[in-house]
């Protein structure tokens, strides 16, 4: 296969498998060396084994990392800091992309960026949506609610109000109150139902302190 060959193929895809270059007649082997050797030649990135994206001059899109988390990991989607940040909710840039999944965690540095992956069980695996991140471009992302209710449940004492306060929760006049219970009580865990209590009592003061303003 020739690099031209595999722009074409590739065209505007954000990131793509080996699978993609697998079809028909070819010899995978060959497919295998030259994506090696493209890779060291700075022409493509590996995200990981059988994933990758094509390095600028050749792509015709940046890839979303979000879009990039979803692919590293399967049933998985993006959540706590990461989706918090996206939703306006915390103020603070999150240069880590995070995201739930039902399978092993673990975590990936790539040359487009860190992501992690923190194991729920599949009861948990509810609360996201398939969103366009970026033109053309989707991703399954947490709501705020049930993103809120992920960090929680993966944080030691996540549910106290001192957790709660540091994160400088924001905005939140956003949220679905009436989601957010009912995210806590389907996760049957009182530490999700006295946390999705406090937050309830913090969405209100805001919404007090604002009409004061």
């Amino acid at each position: 296969m020739k690099f031209r060959q595999l722009l074409e193929i590739v065209d505007t895809e954000p990131v793509f498998d080996t699978s993609l270059l697998l079809v028909g007649d070819v010899d995978p082997q060959d497919i295998h060396r030259q994506l090696s050797r493209w890779t060291q030649a700075g022409w493509l990135y590996q995200l990981r084994r059988g994933l990758y994206a094509l390095a600028p001059p050749f792509q015709k899109v940046q890839p979303h990392p979000f879009v990039i988390a979803n692919r590293l990991a399967h049933s998985s989607y993006v959540s706590c800091q990461a989706g918090l940040a996206y939703c306006h909710l915390i103020p603070e840039y999150v240069p880590v992309v995070t995201s739930v999944t039902t399978g092993r965690p673990g975590s990936w540095t790539t040359p487009l960026g860190r992501f992690d992956f923190q194991h729920i069980k599949t009861d948990l695996l509810y609360g996201y949506q398939l969103t366009e991140v970026q033109e053309d471009q989707h991703a399954f992302v947490a709501t705020p609610e049930k993103a809120l209710l992920d960090l929680i449940y993966l944080s030691p004492e996540g549910d106290s109000l001192r957790f709660l306060a540091a994160l400088r929760l924001h905005n939140l006049n956003s949220l679905d109150i009436a989601a957010l219970q009912d995210y806590a009580t389907r996760a049957q865990s009182p530490k999700l139902r006295r946390a999705a209590e406090h937050l309830t009592l913090l969405a209100e003061t805001e919404a007090v302190e604002y009409e004061t303003l």
